[in-house]
């Protein structure tokens, strides 16, 4: 097989992976993308509506405005999470990522596949919440370039957190652990309801450890224009984690860690 011939199988087996991850998500949509809707519908209600004026502006924006984009990141961060640590680790539990790993697609593009999936979903949610959110404050998005980078690559970096603790996960508590002890604390300290200039200057400076603060601020600033955090640095931390995680992700894939029984 030539190298032509080579690289057309492994495109034809990244599309069927990625149809196979979009249908898989959008099949059971009132599990995927209906109960994130209605969680943030909740959030812009209680703590944009209902507690928001109380709280009044902050860094110039009404609250409501304020916490909007953090409210929508998170939402994309938990789901491309979600999708690739329940997909993949489901594969492994029903034992049919062997049909997979002997074909003779790269490890490159099944990541890829998975990775795939998770992205679809957490925009597809990303896009639902922010429609829900122009129900309660009107968006003016200030450099959709700036919004629509980092929102994507967040999700790639939280879907390859997925893929991660899918290949060490061995029963399916344990892909619960990580996001209920680990990602949604990260998240809520993440900047999403507050900006961390109110904090007291020791849990500021302690607050820079949490690289959601930079997604959660790297969008906040593409679509109000305001942020905590330098856009460049904001870049800078993201792109760093996806080439640590994607490089530690194939590493894992191709010494078969977490596959082999």
């Amino acid at each position: 097989m030539n190298q032509n011939q080579q690289l057309r199988s492994n495109l034809i087996a990244l599309g069927t992976l990625v149809l196979k991850e979009t249908h898989r998500y959008m099949r059971i949509w009132a599990q995927t993308l209906l109960p994130p809707a209605i969680t943030m519908t909740l959030y812009f209600v209680i703590f944009g509506s209902l507690i928001g004026p109380r709280i009044g502006p902050m860094d110039g924006y009404s609250y409501i405005e304020f916490i909007a984009p953090g409210i929508i990141m998170m939402a994309v961060i938990t789901n491309s999470y979600a999708n690739v640590a329940s997909s993949f680790f489901g594969a492994k539990f029903q034992s049919h990522i062997e049909e997979i790993l002997v074909s003779p697609t790269p490890n490159f593009f099944i990541l890829l596949g998975y990775l795939a999936g998770g992205v679809g979903r957490g925009l597809l949610v990303g896009l639902i919440v922010t429609l829900v959110a122009l129900f309660f404050t009107d968006l003016r998005i200030h450099n959709p370039w700036i919004t629509l980078s980092v929102v994507l690559l967040t999700a790639i970096l939280f879907s390859l957190g997925g893929f991660l603790n899918a290949l060490f996960g061995r029963k399916f508590d344990d892909i619960a652990i990580v996001p209920t002890f680990v990602l949604t604390p990260l998240t809520y300290l993440g900047g999403v309801f507050y900006s961390i200039s109110l904090l007291p200057p020791f849990w500021e400076r302690v607050s820079h450890l949490n690289p959601i603060l930079y997604m959660v601020n790297g969008f906040r600033y593409g679509i109000l224009g305001a942020s905590d955090i330098d856009i460049r640095v904001a870049y800078s931390i993201i792109l760093l984690f996806i080439v640590l995680l994607g490089g530690f992700c194939l590493y894992l894939l191709n010494r078969g860690t977490g596959l082999r029984k």
